[in-house]
């Protein structure tokens, strides 16, 4: 149905949408990217949609002042690889050097190329954490697709395809390991029963504190933004 605008300056863009399923308007704040959506049943005319957002104005704007601002990724930005903060640095030579607080980039285009490397290292990283898990637990996979998901950090099918969202790079270590178990979990367990927490506890271990990580700050690592072309 296209997007429309709150009045303001600026004004709040708002994603307009109709479903069947819907018995009445609903307005709903991504704390991903902030995306403010209204859905309204068919039927409803678009005005009264538009006259309800009006009147949650105040609310919109208090939930998009307390979201944090994406982080376009350049030079000088700080950039979590493994959970740790560093700084991106433009460097000579030809290849990105990850240091304990630095990560040289080569001059040129940061957010793009930087991406691509973090793609690999995400690849690397779960390829390597699957594997032993799927050792361990006697049930091999398929194979591994990585994606910029936003619903989910992984997943798993019926046929034994992993998939996860490369961004798991940017978290701590422990994280990043514990969704490799839990989706290698899926390949004996495919729910969320008790058998299946308990092959994750069997797999990882003691799981409390990096599931508590994701839910708390796994939002977070959305914000970052690599289409600049500093």
């Amino acid at each position: 149905m296209g997007k429309h605008h709150l009045p303001g300056v600026p004004g709040v863009p708002i994603v307009m949408r109709r479903s069947a399923r819907a018995r009445r308007i609903t307005l709903r704040i991504s704390q991903l990217d902030g995306r403010v959506t209204l859905t309204l049943p068919n039927g409803t005319p678009e005005s009264e949609a538009l006259d309800f957002a009006r009147q949650k104005q105040d609310w919109i704007l208090g939930h998009l002042d307390r979201r944090e601002e994406d982080v376009s990724v350049g030079p000088g930005v700080a950039l979590p690889v493994n959970g740790i903060s560093r700084e991106i640095l433009h460097i000579k030579g030809r290849r990105i050097v990850l240091q304990d607080e630095t990560l040289g980039v080569p001059e040129g285009p940061v957010g793009p190329r930087l991406q691509a490397w973090l793609k690999v290292r995400a690849r690397d990283r779960l390829a390597a954490a699957c594997d032993g898990y799927a050792t361990r637990l006697g049930r091999p996979y398929a194979r591994l697709v990585l994606r910029d998901t936003r619903s989910r950090w992984g997943s798993c099918t019926s046929e034994g395809n992993l998939m996860f969202s490369w961004r798991l790079v940017l978290a701590p270590a422990d994280v990043l390991d514990y969704v490799a178990a839990h989706e290698v979990a899926h390949l004996a367990e495919m729910n969320h029963s008790p058998a299946f927490w308990s092959v994750v506890e069997n797999l990882y271990g003691p799981y409390a504190a990096p599931r508590a990580w994701l839910r708390s700050e796994g939002n977070k690592l959305h914000r970052y933004r690599f289409d600049s072309d500093s």
